[in-house]
């Protein structure tokens, strides 16, 4: 059992492990996720020794490090997740990547061979630096026992400043079982930075000029204070906001402003809107592939529409586009300042916002369904989720055509309420619902996944039993890899390779794990089922048939092989 001791010196002694621990508590950590290992046992025996942080065991290191930028994603603060050498350092690095392009703050520790067998390719040996440099915002492997808390500090900074991001920690295990003395913990804070009083009139004259202007709004970390000085500068505005990429909770969609989100299968009259206006606010986004179509809506380097990009990371401003007025700054500073902006008396734009709502309202009505589908309509059951759950209800999601009818029925109405991976990234729902539950236990969570994206991690209900987590997960069943099948039938109509599933038995896959379980036949009879469900006081999963020639709302497949 790992100790503390005093020295000769008179200087209390530690081991790197337990020193690791300290300073994780020391920035106020509560939670880790992980898969065990035995290259980092140290620092598990000294977990045992600190009842105030739970030890979440998921059953698989992607699963692990998904419930950590998950965690990140809610709190602005670094996810926690631990995984062994090699295999497991490869597993996890697909949150890695998650944290990366959705900039969200994570902390990955991995075990690491002991110093003295580095480079020989010993047992799972792996170099971090190559692996993950090109991901991560910093690697580092410590060497020294006593640098831990320095290198935590700096970890928890680099993690939270500028554009928030992953950062790797390798851990040798002799490092780990090392004496060293035990020092005390430097405290990482983020660096922010605010935008000064002349980027502020110059957007107060860019604004007051413009015809049709309009706001894309996205990014990480947008803090309930920095939602509401955004909306009120857009309601005194009248502005119209668009939504980048699975970003649709930083602005209440219910609000008139609201006109869309930019996302994989734009609405046609939204990409129109975004191309005819002449000047874009871009706030707190990066401008990435999807929420400009490809860099087709606003052209690289510079766009014919006038461009505004307030952005907390320099590297980020004119790194695509040349914007006429580039502001650096964190997102409450920055929407704090917008908040402060003076509209004009006359608003020329009104009408242009005015038809903007009304485009994006004709959007968002329910389609009817095609006249031969025989599954259920899930239109409908989106649509009973938007009028059900509460404002602050998280909702959970992977990739797959299946989130097309999340994003565009469903009214995200607070920050921090969709979880969504902006890199596309399957399997991703269950494991960011789980870990949402345990962060908001008293919030409805629910996890809309495919059945491709369900099976990535399905024992993850598991984990959901284990630690308490009473998420509600939906899966939408065709029987296929639905974006797939898409394209395939778009590029090689009907030649179907790869895409087709042979599903097991959902529901008892559920009770198997001791979840509640249904399955649902029709969308009149869901409500009543997902009632059953949230009310069942433990995890539960909703099985949804649904006809897979139904491949997108409007759209339909002539035939499925």
């Amino acid at each position: 059992m790992t100790t503390t001791h005093t020295a000769s010196d008179g200087r209390t002694q530690t081991t790197g492990g337990r020193l690791l621990v300290d300073a994780l508590t020391a920035h106020g950590v509560d939670r880790v996720f992980c898969v065990p290992g035995e290259s980092y046992l140290e620092v598990l025996d000294a977990l045992h020794a600190h009842a105030r942080i739970q030890v979440v065991v998921a059953k698989h290191e992607g699963a692990a490090a998904n419930m950590a930028e998950a965690d990140g994603k809610l709190t602005g603060r670094p996810g926690i997740c631990f995984v062994t050498r090699g295999p497991g350092a490869t597993h996890a690095s697909i949150g890695v990547h998650i944290a990366q392009q959705d900039s969200t703050p994570l902390l990955l520790f991995v075990g690491q061979v002991p110093r003295r067998q580095l480079g020989r390719e010993a047992f799972q040996e792996v170099d971090y630096q190559s692996m993950f440099g090109g991901m991560a915002k910093w690697v580092v492997s410590v060497e020294d026992p006593a640098r831990i808390p320095e290198f935590v500090a700096r970890a928890f900074a680099c993690a939270m400043s500028g554009r928030p991001g992953p950062v790797v920690i390798a851990l040798p295990e002799d490092v780990l079982s090392a004496s060293c003395p035990a020092v005390p913990t430097p405290l990482g804070a983020p660096v922010s930075c605010a935008p000064d009083a002349g980027a502020a009139l110059r957007l107060q004259a860019m604004l007051a000029s413009a015809q049709k202007p309009l706001v894309i709004a996205g990014g990480p970390n947008w803090s309930e204070r920095a939602a509401a000085d955004f909306a009120a500068f857009v309601q005194a505005w009248n502005l119209p906001v668009a939504c980048a990429f699975r970003r649709q909770d930083v602005f209440d969609n219910r609000l008139p402003q609201y006109v869309g989100h930019l996302s994989l299968g734009v609405n046609p009259e939204l990409a129109a809107l975004v191309k005819n206006a002449d000047l874009v606010l871009a706030i707190g986004t990066r401008l990435g592939e999807i929420a400009t179509n490809g860099y087709t809506l606003l052209e690289p380097p510079r766009p014919a529409q006038k461009l505004v990009h307030l952005h907390a990371d320099a590297a980020e401003l004119r790194r695509v586009y040349q914007a006429d007025l580039a502001i650096q700054s964190g997102i409450e500073a920055g929407t704090a300042m917008l908040r402060c902006l003076t509209p004009p008396a006359d608003r020329p734009w009104d009408e242009w916002t005015r038809q903007a709502g009304a485009m994006h309202a004709r959007f968002s009505t329910l389609p009817e369904p095609h006249p031969e589908s025989l599954g259920i309509d899930l239109a409908k059951v989106v649509a009973y989720l938007d009028r059900q759950l509460p404002d602050d209800a998280i909702l959970a999601n992977g990739a797959g055509n299946y989130t097309v009818w999340l994003h565009r029925f469903y009214r995200y109405r607070q920050p921090r309420t969709e979880l969504a991976p902006t890199c596309g990234a399957m399997g991703y729902g269950l494991p960011a619902a789980v870990a949402a539950k345990l962060r908001h236990p008293n919030r409805t969570v629910v996890c809309m996944s495919g059945d491709g994206c369900f099976l990535m991690y399905p024992q993850e209900l598991a984990t959901a039993l284990q630690f308490g987590a009473a998420v509600v997960v939906i899966v939408v069943n065709n029987g296929m890899y639905g974006t797939i099948r898409m394209h395939q039938e778009k590029r090689f109509p009907g030649r179907v390779s790869a895409t087709n599933l042979q599903n097991p038995d959902f529901v008892a896959l559920a009770q198997s794990f001791g979840a509640y379980a249904e399955r649902v036949e029709s969308a009149e009879a869901f409500p009543g089922a997902f009632e059953r469900a949230c009310a069942a006081g433990r995890p539960a999963l909703l099985e949804l048939r649904t006809d897979p020639r139904q491949i997108t709302p409007q759209g339909w497949l002539d035939s499925h092989g």
